[in-house]
């Protein structure tokens, strides 16, 4: 593939490393402190209004050339100090298109328009997104082997954006494992909605044998050597459980009618 470059006229070639070795950036910020007849202590008080809150070696050092300030830092600078926002004029080789008086009087008509109040640009409609605290198992339910989720573990409340959160969950309860990709991933938290019954085909958080898992629920006809525990006493032959995964490297799981087995609840699309 042909790379492309950017070519850039000799007399515009910026160079990063000659003007940090000039120390272009800090030289600038000395000066529009100095200007202004702030102390270092002072105009680190300044910044801690801008949310910038360092020390006065900090700042110091950026003035010297031995640090430079991040793109935060220094977009807080040039509000505290009025300072030109152009990038062009942080460059060792900027002249400025005013000298000092034309600066003065643009900054005065600028002022002028901004009393007007006829400039001003519309304002920003602040979003507010609502959030709900929802609780979250500390123990993940198995998506692979299978963990213990012990109904009495305290569980941890998390806010989320109500949009994400059906209105018919209960709990949230972290994926474990990879038995149930692609659909549900490890560390992803599933909304559940506790019940004790689930149709087949529906995704649920089962226990069993003291361990939980997140299948897939199915039924399918007892296995012989297991009839007669789903046979009732009026002779009707009930299914047998079935756990399924979606990842086809993982075997279904029957349910033994010795082993403890309930459904937790439904996870929620």
């Amino acid at each position: 593939m042909k790379k492309t470059t950017l070519k850039t006229p000799a007399a515009y070639k910026y160079n990063a490393a000659s003007e940090r070795a000039a120390n272009a950036v800090g030289s600038r910020i000395a000066a529009a402190r100095k200007s202004r007849g702030l102390s270092i202590a002072s105009f680190t008080d300044v910044l801690n209004d801008y949310g910038i809150s360092l020390t006065k070696a900090a700042v110091g050092k950026w003035e010297t050339g031995e640090t430079v300030p991040s793109v935060y830092q220094f977009l807080a600078v040039c509000s505290a100090l009025d300072m030109d926002d152009r990038l062009s004029a942080y460059r060792n080789d900027f002249v400025p298109e005013l000298n000092e008086e034309g600066l003065r009087k643009v900054d005065q008509y600028k002022q002028d328009l901004i009393s007007s109040g006829n400039y001003r640009p519309a304002q920003k409609i602040l979003q507010f997104i609502r959030t709900v605290e929802m609780p979250v198992a500390d123990l993940p339910a198995a998506a692979g082997t299978g963990n213990y989720l012990d109904e009495s573990e305290h569980c941890e409340m998390i806010s989320f954006p109500e949009d994400r959160v059906s209105p018919r969950a209960d709990i949230g309860i972290r994926v474990s494992g990879d038995s149930m990709e692609p659909v549900y991933h490890d560390g992803q938290i599933v909304w559940v909605e506790k019940c004790e019954e689930l149709h087949p085909g529906e995704t649920g958080i089962f226990l069993y044998d003291g361990k939980a898992y997140i299948k897939v629920y199915g039924e399918q006809e007892p296995d012989e050597s297991v009839r007669d525990s789903y046979t009732d006493s009026y002779g009707t032959v009930h299914s047998q459980p079935v756990l399924f995964s979606y990842n086809e490297k993982y075997d279904p799981i029957v349910i033994s009618p010795y082993s403890p087995f309930r459904v937790y609840g439904r996870v929620l699309g």
